[in-house]
């Protein structure tokens, strides 16, 4: 009886781990390999217009302005309106004091009335402004598509910057393995001892962990750029693009700052703020002028709708402002201090401009030299080396000088590395200060 019950057990446990085998198999079937997006710079500046939620957002802002205008438009437009109404009157037929009644009467009427602005100038330039703020938001909305676009490649080439260091530590990683193997080799023959070879290992641990902080890093990278650019972080991005030292055409300060007072939608805006602040102040100012309206109505009155009899009223109306307690002069004052406000901002913004254009020009000039110093400091590391690896080799030296070289090596990679990055970066803060990423 025992063994029948075991039997049935181990039955049962065979059938249950089948079942488990095939579900897994039948997962493993159905489960699709992950997304993959190959992806240059250019391409997910381009992305991030499209997808990113702040370019969204400020797109809907230009609806917004849109909307407004048709209001204010609509308020020089004719207002037309119609109304139909029954009602049941008591009427009192007689004289007070003396004999009468009432009697209940029925009485029906439709209208149509319509009103028309004939004359206002402050309507006008409120009109105006209106449209003015569209503009004004259109450029928002361009502006924050640069500034998008401009930190969608900084994260780019922040995400190579790292993939590159990735790539370094395996290096690193690979020339401690050739430090060990010597180290073993020689300790071997006599030529080496057990601190050389316990020296080695411990820096090729060192770099094994600095392999997997950059590969942690690497991964961190991509999720930001992919949320950057609005991407599912389901997608496995490929980057297409290096870091690397690209000619740029030479420019003068004077000829950067002629580019960016071109192509630069901060300043633009900012002039159509200006231009928004002064129309808004002139339709205050109108509100002085006279306005003239006209409003006319027609319609059927009558105790039944069949003998309803024809009425109408056509007028116009001459509004002339004389005093309301001194709240139009405030609001004026308070606008024409608006205007200046807005002129001081134009001052500020050109300025800022400027000073972003001269900045980023020196540091493309500095970053170029920074990569030229950091080639050659990389060449004169693994020069140094080979010359320590050969000391070594033949007994002049401890594997200390090896290590002490294969640190300089992995410290020039990552100059070199840190000034590829910052060049190119330089070159999307010029693109971005000239108003020019598009070019880039």
């Amino acid at each position: 009886m025992i063994a029948i019950i075991f039997a049935g057990i181990v039955w049962f446990s065979g059938m249950a781990g089948f079942a488990w085998a095939q579900d897994t198999r039948d997962e493993a079937a159905f489960r699709q390999p992950p997304l993959e997006l190959r992806l240059s710079m250019s391409d997910a500046m381009r992305a991030a217009v499209d997808n990113n939620p702040t370019v969204q957002i400020f797109k809907e802002r230009v609806t917004q302005a849109e909307e407004q205008a048709v209001t204010q438009r609509g308020a020089l437009l004719p207002n037309l309106s119609a109304r139909v109404s029954g009602a049941r009157r008591r009427l009192f037929l007689g004289s007070f004091g003396g004999r009468g009644g009432t009697i209940p009467r029925d009485f029906y009427e439709g209208r149509i009335t319509l009103n028309q602005n004939l004359f206002s100038l402050s309507l006008i330039q409120r009109w105006r402004a209106a449209r003015t703020n569209i503009e004004v938001a259109g450029l928002d909305s361009e502006t924050q598509k640069m500034d998008t676009m401009a930190l969608v490649a900084l994260a780019y080439l922040e995400t190579l910057r790292v993939k590159k260091s990735v790539k370094a530590r395996l290096a690193d990683v690979k020339l401690n393995n050739e430090l060990l193997r010597l180290a073993m080799e020689r300790k071997s023959v006599g030529m080496a001892t057990r601190l050389d070879v316990t020296r080695a290992k411990v820096q090729l641990e060192n770099e094994k962990q600095r392999l997997l902080v950059a590969r942690n890093d690497f991964g961190s990278a991509k999720l930001n750029l992919s949320r950057g650019i609005g991407l599912s972080f389901d997608v496995e991005l490929i980057l297409t693009d290096d870091l690397k030292l690209v000619p740029v055409t030479p420019q003068t300060v004077d000829g950067a700052l002629q580019v960016a007072r071109e192509h630069r939608v901060e300043l633009k805006a900012q002039k159509k703020r200006e231009r928004l602040a002064a129309l808004t102040l002139s339709s205050v100012v109108m509100e002085r002028v006279p306005s003239l309206a006209g409003s006319g109505d027609l319609g059927l009155i009558g105790n039944q709708p069949g003998d309803a009899l024809t009425t109408d009223n056509v007028q116009v109306l001459l509004s002339i402002p004389l005093f309301d307690g001194g709240q139009r002069e405030g609001r004026i004052s308070e606008q024409r201090s608006l205007v200046r406000l807005e002129s001081i901002r134009t001052r500020d913004v050109e300025r800022q401009v400027g000073l972003e254009v001269r900045d980023a020009l020196l540091t493309m000039e500095s970053t170029q030299q920074q990569v030229a110093v950091a080639k050659e400091g990389l060449r004169l590391a693994f020069q140094e080396l080979r010359l320590a690896r050969r000391r070594f080799a033949v007994g002049l030296a401890t594997n200390i000088e090896v290590t002490d070289a294969q640190t300089r090596v992995a410290q020039a990679r990552d100059n070199l590395i840190e000034a590829l990055f910052n060049f190119n970066a330089s070159r999307v803060d010029l693109a971005r200060a000239q108003g020019r990423l598009e070019a880039l």
